[in-house]
């Protein structure tokens, strides 16, 4: 059932791909417009574009690293045999920590 969840919530992510192309299309069509108004202004327009068009991307690559993160990083909730954690002194400190190791005396 979690691979099916990762599965949708990967997919779901990957939608700000569409969101990217209608902004760009959004900061072209600005661009035409305003050139078309104002032809003197075409180089400040330009520049002005070429910055909209980076911003829209920088967000844009957010979208398959989201995917990526949810697919392969977050994983369920099985604990593998970990060394570490069933040493001895790590199990006192992490049962000291829960109140439940008894005194040396055995009260």
């Amino acid at each position: 059932m979690l691979e099916g969840a990762k599965s949708i919530g990967a997919g779901a992510a990957t939608i700000a791909s569409a969101g990217a192309a209608v902004g760009i299309g959004n900061v072209l069509s600005s661009s035409i417009h305003s050139v078309a108004r104002n032809p003197s202004l075409a180089k400040q327009s330009f520049g002005y574009a070429i910055l909209g068009f980076a911003l829209t991307e920088a967000i844009a690559s957010f979208a398959p690293m989201m995917a990526f993160l949810i697919s392969f990083v977050f994983r369920s909730q099985k604990r593998k045999n970990v060394p570490w954690v069933s040493h001895p002194f790590v199990l006192d400190l992490l049962w000291k920590e829960r109140g439940e190791l008894a005194d040396k005396d055995g009260q």
